[in-house]
Parts: C-alpha cells; structure tokens; sequence
C-alpha cells in the first residue's frame, strides 16, 4: 500500500502549517477520481479567528474538519446536497470565546453550529451536580456543564493521509487531549476517511486512559442536519427494540415520534431515547430521509461499541435553528451521575483504550433510500418495538 503522508499540525515537534494543499500531479492520482483534495487554512477575523480547518473532497463528497473545536466536523456536500444546518450561531466560534459555565451550564451552546460535534469525553449530557473524589481523597459535589469539554479543546497533532491502493483513500487523523492535574487524563486519537469518489465519510476514534488511575469516560455523536433532508414530512426510519420519550413534552408527540414538522416559532425541543436493533455482527443503521423519499442520509455503527441512541427534534423557527441531532453514544445525554447509577460509564483502567465510530453515507436517488430502507426493515423484522408512551425510569431521572 502507497500512504502519502503529511504533519500540518504537531505541537511536540513544532510544525505548523498555516497553508497547504495536496491534490492530483504527476506522481500522485488516485482510481476513483481526478477531482480529489485535501487542504488546511486558518481563518482569521472575528470569532473564527485562529480556527484551523482541514477540507476534504474526494470528488464527489466534500467535509471540513475542525481540528481547533475537537475535530469535529463544520459541514460537507455531496452531489450539490448540502451537509449541516442553519444555527443562530452563524460562524465558527474559538473555544477561548467559549465560557462552559454561562446560563447554568449550558454556554456550549455559544460555539454549537456543526455538522458534527462530539459530546464528551469524560462526561456529556445535561449539566448539573456530580459526586466525584477530589484530590484530597474526599467526594464532592462538582458541577458539569453540557455536553463535556472535548469540542471546545484543539487538536494538538493532526495528518493529512493518501493511500492509492484501489480507488484511493483520504483521511485525516488527530490527537485531542483532555487533561489535568488531579483529574482525568484522556486521549482522543480519530481517523477520519472516505474513498476518492465515493458517498461515504467514516469516523473511527480511539479513547485512551493516558493516565495512572482508573477513569471515567463517555462520548456522544451530536451529528445535526437541516434542510434538505429535514423538511415537514421527513422522517427517520431506524430498527428499535424500544423508545421512549424523555420528558413529559416528548410524550406529547409519541404517535408520530418518526415524523418531522415544518418549522414552528416557539417550538420546544423533543428527545427520545431508543434500543436499536443490530444485525449477528452487532452492525445497524438508522436513516433520516427527506419527505419525497429520494435522498437521504444514513449512520451506521455498531451498538455493543455505541449501545445508546436519541433522537433530538428541534422543528422551530429557521431563524431560531431548524434541526435534527441523531446521536449514537455509549451512554443518553442524561448528567452523567444518572448515567453512572444505570451503568452506562466507561471504566478505563491506565493505558487502556476504548475503540468506536460510525460511517455517514450520502443516499442521492429515490434507488438508494429504498434499499437502506429495506435493509433496516430486515434487521426490524424479527423484533416488534416497544413504544413507550412516557418517560420510564431506567433512562430519564426523577421517573418512579
């Protein structure tokens, strides 16, 4: 196999390329297309100053990656289909301009306007109190803030990749550190490919325990989508065992949970909470698909690696954020003592690792969206869901 390598970012051996750009020449093409590249800029100016992006187009489908907010991903295209979401957050924001804190924890969501974010990884979801041992030996109470702190926190290596074999492959890959004195020391370690001329866009991360303690970790993958695949009448087609609403005004909509409106003013959010059925591999996949069934976009990850899955409706207003988050996770985005006393935190001892991803494939023609269609109607087939009409104890807090 021929790998083409390139260091753009590497923070231990000083490199830092504010520009650079590989693309066909002479020595280096690719089967599966001509139109290939892979490129890294800096923007500069108001709250994106200082932001590193890293784009990838492989011809037919394109992502940008964000190496300075976790190695997330801001937006993509594929076939002239746009890839993300219209946030009241318009631009991208540096992490130093975000402050966790603010309106009780919730101020990640100053910086929230991505394709793709990723939710942890030593805690996500809803913030408030947790008991945690301090360094003096003793459990406090410590507050968290939503979401964890790993979109916020930049990458300090990050390698542009071209394998030529077969069609050809692009990737970048990235070290992401959560660390402190006292405290967790985690590593996020993340490929991120997709095939020259292909629909798809794979994300394999590794978290590692780089510390000398046993820690906690969680990850959660905030992927969001707007228009054009969500519009009124869209709807996600998914293999459950059992859902659930997880608060009294998700109940609200339980008979059509799988349809989405036309934007609403002042409509409140809605999450439900689902076990998603797999196949003998423990592989699955959940679609979301546009209300005329000809494109779509579809997850697929395996659930022993990510066993928890919400869906977050959000059907308000364009200009308040029209969007959909499907979000695969090794836990639900409850606060993490929660999470903890149902046994769905990682445990991972020094230098220990734990393995996950999913791949977003692009489906551009009525064809492509039925045969996905029809492959989570056969992992459904032997399984009759439980549709739970309110919120029930093992996944929402407060529940009797």
């Amino acid at each position: 196999m021929a790998i083409h390598s390139f260091p753009v970012i590497d923070i231990k051996n000083e490199v830092f390329k504010d520009q650079f750009e590989v693309a066909p020449n002479q020595e280096l093409q690719l089967g599966g297309s001509k139109e290939w590249k892979i490129s890294k800029r800096r923007l500069s100016g108001g709250v994106s100053n200082g932001i590193d992006l890293v784009e990838i187009n492989n011809g037919r489908l394109s992502m940008t990656v964000i190496p300075t907010r976790g190695m997330g991903l801001w937006k993509g295209s594929c076939d002239n289909l746009r890839l993300g979401w219209d946030s009241p957050v318009e631009n991208l924001v540096h992490p130093s301009l975000i402050n966790p804190t603010l309106f009780n924890g919730i101020g990640w969501l100053k910086g929230f306007n991505e394709l793709l974010c990723r939710c942890g990884i030593s805690w996500h979801g809803a913030p408030g109190l947790d008991k945690v041992k301090d360094n003096s030996d003793n459990i406090s109470e410590t507050p968290l803030t939503l979401h964890g702190q790993i979109a916020n926190t930049p990458a300090h290596r990050v390698d542009i990749h071209v394998e030529t074999d077969g069609k050809g492959t692009l990737s970048v890959t990235g070290e992401v550190d959560e660390t402190m004195l006292f405290g967790p020391r985690l590593r996020l370690k993340t490929r991120m490919e997709t095939e020259a001329g292909s629909n798809w866009f794979r994300i394999t991360d590794e978290i590692i325990n780089i510390g000398g303690q046993t820690t906690e970790s969680e990850i959660l993958y905030h992927t969001n989508f707007g228009s054009p695949f969500l519009e009124g009448g869209s709807k996600l087609v998914a293999p459950v065992k059992e859902v659930t609403p997880c608060n009294d005004r998700s109940a609200k909509d339980m008979k059509t949970w799988t349809v989405y409106r036309d934007p609403v003013s002042g409509f409140i959010e809605q999450c439900h909470f689902l076990d998603i059925v797999a196949d003998n591999n423990q592989e699955t996949v959940v679609m979301l698909k546009n209300s005329t069934s000809d494109h779509a976009v579809s997850l697929s990850y395996n659930v022993k690696q990510l066993p928890s899955f919400t869906v977050w409706k959000n059907t308000q207003a364009v200009e308040d954020g029209y969007v959909t988050g499907l979000e695969p996770g090794t836990s639900l985005p409850n606060n993490r003592s929660f999470e903890r006393s149902n046994g769905r935190i990682i445990s991972l001892a020094p230098g220990e690792s734990y393995q996950t991803g999913f791949t977003l494939t692009v489906l551009t023609s009525a064809e492509e969206v039925s045969e996905t269609e029809a492959q989570i109607r056969e992992l459904q087939s032997d399984t009759k869901p439980e549709i739970h009409q309110s919120p029930i104890s093992k996944w929402t807090p407060g529940v009797e």
